[in-house]
């Protein structure tokens, strides 16, 4: 999952940083409003932590700029701010979600995965193909009831197909979703993960289209 994470608080979004891409997100940091504006109109973005209490343009302003383009990304507000008046008027504005701090990660990583479940019309945390299972909150994989070891890349991006069953997906569309903005780019590094997975997961899962990209399922 591509999560932008907007906070000013440099120690906290550090840790944010690392404890989320551990935990298998891409993740892109903007320290400031403006540049979190900015990425926020970025379509690989699948989700994004919005702290209100940011330099220069508000958080409520920048939520109320994405609503207003027309930008449906799910938003988790996160803010010191714990009084109902802030948080219904985060809601009012098009936050999906908020949370105060001071919090626990594993609380965050939960609500951002809810999120992501809810956007893509799903109640629960696993999500199960043919003889595959993922459980998307613990990242824990299975074929056939077995545990299936991935590297961290190739978990990403079976949890991108996963949520897309039938769905033509492009190369470009993996690269996006898959590395940060400051990674190295390069879309024949897909092509090698894509067959790495589909020796884990069995190769009839991921079908090439030709001049298109690939299917999963």
């Amino acid at each position: 999952m591509h999560v932008l994470l907007v906070e000013d608080d440099n120690e906290l979004a550090l840790r944010l940083e690392r404890g989320l891409g551990q935990a298998g997100f891409v993740v892109e940091r903007a320290a400031n409003g403006d540049d979190g504006l900015e990425l926020a109109l970025q379509p690989q973005m699948d989700v994004i932590v919005l702290d209100l209490g940011l330099p220069g343009r508000p958080g409520l302003e920048v939520l109320r700029e994405i609503r207003n383009r027309g930008i449906v990304t799910p938003v988790l507000v996160l803010t010191a701010r714990g009084t109902w008046a802030d948080k219904v008027g985060g809601l009012n504005e098009g936050a999906d979600d908020y949370l105060t701090k001071p919090f626990h990660l594993p609380e965050l990583i939960a609500r951002l995965n809810a999120l992501r479940r809810r956007t893509a019309g799903q109640a629960s945390s696993a999500v199960t193909f043919d003889d595959l299972s993922l459980n998307v909150a613990t990242g824990e994989v299975t074929r056939n009831g077995e545990p299936l070891e991935l590297t961290a890349l190739e978990l990403r991006m079976l949890k991108y197909f996963m949520h897309r069953i039938r769905h033509v997906v492009s190369q470009s569309d993996l690269v996006e979703h898959l590395y940060s903005l400051d990674d190295m780019r390069e879309s024949n590094t897909i092509e090698v993960y894509v067959s790495r997975l589909r020796r884990k997961i069995g190769p009839e899962k991921i079908k090439t289209i030709r001049g298109l990209g690939y299917r999963f399922g």
